[in-house]
């Protein structure tokens, strides 16, 4: 039975947080079921995780190459895992995939977080029939104490909502295309019995349905990325990409982006690189190399968008806002963070929350790799962002916890020179100059004859003069200006004033 995911992937550590994986050279079934307990209570809402037997673990990490398991001995615990899940309470089963991993046979026990929790596990799988509850501790199994015990308790039938199934609903509301494209851009084995095997059965094994036979029900995580219309179902299910002239926020253009979450994701990402990110170049006297920045660093706002996305709630009927100001954009969404996490510590560099709100749409962003869920978030903004030489960002919210926002500030020195490119007002001739230079570059009497004219005239020289002092044309011989074969070609920051002259 293959598992939706890439298992070379799982196995390095690049699909899921390291807690969430626990490897075991051999057999131990009394751990092994402590750890299935664990992984099905999951305490953090992580999303539950996987026990890897046939690989030895150091410090927390896999032994590569894997020991390897014999296969008569994978059937035996193929068994004995089904006895020893009985003993759960409730009764849990996990998913189980024996598969070869660098030429050796090894044995993934899938386990997401449970329908039921709290579960509880014998203590011993001897006679003494004693009972306990068992959490994940960083990346250890570990008995829950007295605090943890309550903790978990209060959690009784509290699931998150992304694992919940939607009676509002059908299983002909996943689409089959959509899960299979998923499958391909991970690199799951499971592609390959997608058309062989009942859809139902596709849908338990990606874990986005759940129920009998005869009552199959989509998860809300199911319809969120396999639906072409989720705002049908869910309300703010979308990201809202607003562009204002000013901060007084009267003059704006709005963008409202739909479909599937990683659509959404993937197509807001591609609108703000197009038009709204620009690179900027100085050349610094006395150095060869020029300094280069953004106005906002690509990464940056990937990751705060990202992290909105995944972190929201969809029982809440607000979507995620992008607001784009002349000088900062800002990333909203509904609610707050969890616990420890509020307004006074949020901006705190060393403070950090393991609690997540959603945790089948985190496993889903975490397999197309939009976001790392190491809880390093926080920390990749400040750090690209002081590598770009922009502003520290800053993040927000209430007593309540009712909002989040990211607020990332323009580069300085861009916010100067769009403050220059603002008052640059150009002539009819320089517009049509500056526009057919961008096809190619250009000589003089190209240019006059582009323009209508038998010859270079001096309101030609003058207009090109003026358009090279502002940086919006080139010279493609800068070392010879007076060059016989000297040609002119619009510069990028001319092809963005070009852009902006178009909205």
């Amino acid at each position: 039975m293959s598992l939706p995911v890439n298992i070379k992937e799982l196995i390095n550590g690049r699909m899921v947080e390291w807690e969430r994986m626990e490897f075991k050279k051999g057999w131990n079934p009394e751990s092994v079921l402590h750890s299935i307990c664990a992984f099905a209570n999951d305490f953090n809402n992580w999303g539950g995780g996987y026990i890897i037997v046939g690989i030895e673990e150091e410090d927390g990490l896999p032994v590569l190459p894997p020991y390897g398991l014999n296969i008569e001995h994978v059937d035996r615990m193929q068994k004995e895992l089904h006895e020893l899940c009985n003993q759960l309470y409730p009764v849990y089963f996990p998913v189980v995939e024996p598969t070869y991993f660098q030429n050796k046979l090894i044995l993934i026990i899938w386990v997401p977080g449970g329908q039921n929790r709290p579960y509880k596990s014998p203590v011993s799988l001897g006679k003494k029939k004693e009972s306990a509850y068992y959490i994940r501790r960083f990346s250890k199994t570990v008995k829950a104490q007295k605090s943890d015990e309550r903790e978990l308790l209060s959690m009784t039938a509290s699931i998150p909502f992304d694992d919940r199934i939607n009676h509002n609903a059908g299983i002909s509301d996943i689409n089959l295309t959509l899960v299979k494209a998923h499958l391909k851009e991970v690199g799951s084995g499971l592609l390959l019995e997608a058309d062989a095997i009942p859809f139902a059965d596709l849908c338990r094994r990606m874990n986005i349905v759940e129920g009998p036979d005869e009552y199959v029900m989509p998860k809300n995580a199911g319809l969120l990325f396999f639906n072409d219309e989720p705002h049908r179902f869910f309300r703010g299910a979308q990201i809202d990409v607003v562009e204002f002239e000013d901060d007084v926020g009267d003059s704006f253009t709005e963008r409202i982006f739909t479909g599937p979450l990683r659509q959404q994701i993937v197509s807001v990402l591609a609108y703000v690189k197009n038009n709204i990110l620009v690179e900027n170049i100085r050349k610094i006297p006395g150095q060869a190399e020029a300094l280069r920045f953004f106005n906002y660093p690509y990464e940056a706002f990937e990751e705060a968008l990202v992290n909105a996305v995944y972190h929201k709630s969809y029982e809440i009927q607000e979507p995620v806002e992008v607001r784009i100001y002349p000088a900062r954009i800002e990333i909203l969404s509904y609610p707050g963070p969890l616990p420890p996490l509020n307004k006074d510590n949020l901006m705190d560099e060393n403070i950090s929350s393991r609690r997540y709100r959603n945790r089948i749409i985190g496993d889903f962003l975490k397999e197309l790799h939009l976001t790392e869920g190491r809880n390093t978030g926080f920390r990749k903004i400040r750090k690209v962002l002081e590598y770009n030489g922009s502003p520290k960002p800053v993040f927000m919210t209430d007593d309540e916890r009712s909002y989040f926002l990211t607020v990332l500030m323009i580069h300085p020195e861009a916010q100067v020179e769009a403050q220059v490119e603002a008052q640059v007002e150009l002539t009819d001739t320089q517009m049509d100059i500056l526009s057919g230079c961008v096809s190619g570059p250009k000589s003089k009497r190209e240019i006059a004859e582009m323009l209508g004219h038998s010859t270079v005239s001096g309101n030609v020289k003058k207009a090109i003069s003026e358009l090279i002092g502002h940086g919006l044309l080139d010279y493609t011989i800068p070392d010879k200006p007076r060059s016989r074969l000297q040609k002119y070609r619009t510069t990028e920051k001319g092809r963005e004033f070009l852009r902006g002259s178009r909205k």
